[in-house]
């Protein structure tokens, strides 16, 4: 048996832990940039930071003009920390940043599909990553997305050296976000810890942590949604991020993944609620498939797991799962596709992108176009 893991240099974990971000950061230099994303930039603390801050605010996903400009202000500023504090997208951008600032050249020359895809120098600005979501993990993962706008697509930036050097997990910066979001993120976690565990590239660790991001999900998600202040709740899904961020970075992910990206290029939806809008069908085509063409395949029976692990049954099948995902998705009042801007007429160009989209290699089958197809199509 062989395995990797990466992961940040140091998880600090729990309620209140956000408190102690000013001595964390102080170990690290007097020059700090802050990233920060929404209402962020206002959290208590954040003006203790350092003796000269330059803060740079994002809204919505990642692009290259974004990123570009905040890579320009951070040569200029030279911090010796970046501190991200928001939800993915503004983590993504403070890892891009990093990497970037201690590279030559600009984005265009490092990321993936709309540009060259040079390697990256393993050099990077640290970053303390402080999600205010649950849902992308992407403060323990290495790589991050962002959109072309020029293109309509999503590509990525990836190297090692985009792990944080300090993963800051304080499930009360959760707290005040909207159902829609708890929503959105909360699935987008889920996916990320069922993915990573039916993946050709799971192992013996990230079964263990998947599985328990699975458990947390199935009891924090209908409740955190509910009942925002639920901080019982509210550390379920902030776990269940973690942990998916855990397994994705380390056993790969699947077809809501590799369908999330050129539909986020095409729509400029939410990530999060794209995969939400995809999980229960990607999951039902992916076991249908198995059984017509691929009954030996092992991921048959890790499915029947997720089952469990979802409904507390230990009876339950994969069919039960995915009744359950769909029963959840939908009390949740999560948009369809077609509500987040996608056309029918898309439908073909993005199966023909998600099968070229890297996060497939980790889906336990190969899927036909047909099949990637009615992935989108029911779930429109």
């Amino acid at each position: 048996m062989e395995f990797d893991f990466a992961t940040a240099g140091r998880i600090v974990f729990g309620p209140g832990r956000f408190a102690a971000l000013p001595a964390i950061v102080s170990g690290f230099g007097p020059r700090v940039m802050i990233v920060a994303g929404g209402h962020a930039a206002n959290l208590p603390g954040l003006d203790l930071l350092g003796s000269e801050r330059l803060v740079v605010r994002t809204s919505g996903e990642p692009s290259i003009p974004q990123v570009s400009q905040a890579v320009d202000s951070a040569r200029q500023f030279k911090p010796d920390v970046i501190v991200a504090v928001g939800g993915g997208s503004a983590i993504d951008t403070a890892k891009s940043v990093g990497v970037l600032s201690r590279n030559s050249g600009d984005i265009l020359d490092h990321i993936e599909v709309v540009g060259r895809g040079m390697a990256l120098k393993p050099e990077t600005i640290p970053v303390v990553a402080c999600p205010t979501t649950s849902g992308a993990g992407a403060e323990v993962t290495a790589n991050s997305p962002i959109i072309s706008p020029e293109h309509g697509v999503k590509a990525s930036l990836r190297s090692p050296a985009m792990l944080p050097a300090i993963a800051l997990v304080d499930p009360e910066l959760t707290v005040s976000g909207p159902a829609a979001v708890t929503a959105s993120s909360g699935f987008d976690a889920l996916t990320q810890c069922i993915e990573p565990f039916v993946s050709v590239k799971a192992n013996v660790l990230t079964d263990q942590i998947a599985a328990e991001g699975m458990r947390r999900a199935a009891s924090g998600l209908r409740r955190a949604w509910t009942d925002g202040a639920d901080i019982e709740a509210r550390t379920d899904m902030s776990l269940c991020s973690l942990f998916g961020g855990l397994s994705l970075a380390n056993a790969k992910l699947g077809a809501v993944h590799g369908l999330a990206a050129p539909i986020g290029g095409v729509t400029g939806g939410a990530h999060g609620e794209i995969c939400a809008a995809m999980l229960a069908a990607a999951t039902r085509v992916n076991v249908q498939s198995m059984i017509r063409r691929d009954f030996d395949n092992p991921a048959l029976a890790r499915y029947d797991t997720v089952a469990k692990l979802l409904t507390g049954r230990p009876e339950a099948r994969a069919a039960d799962g995915v009744e359950w995902l769909a029963r959840i998705v939908a009390d949740l009042r999560v948009p369809g596709l077609a509500a987040l801007g996608l056309r029918r007429s898309q439908v073909d160009e993005a199966a023909e992108a998600a099968m070229r989209a890297s996060s497939m290699k980790g889906n336990p089958i190969v899927l036909t176009h047909d099949e990637v197809a009615e992935i989108i199509e029911t779930s429109m």
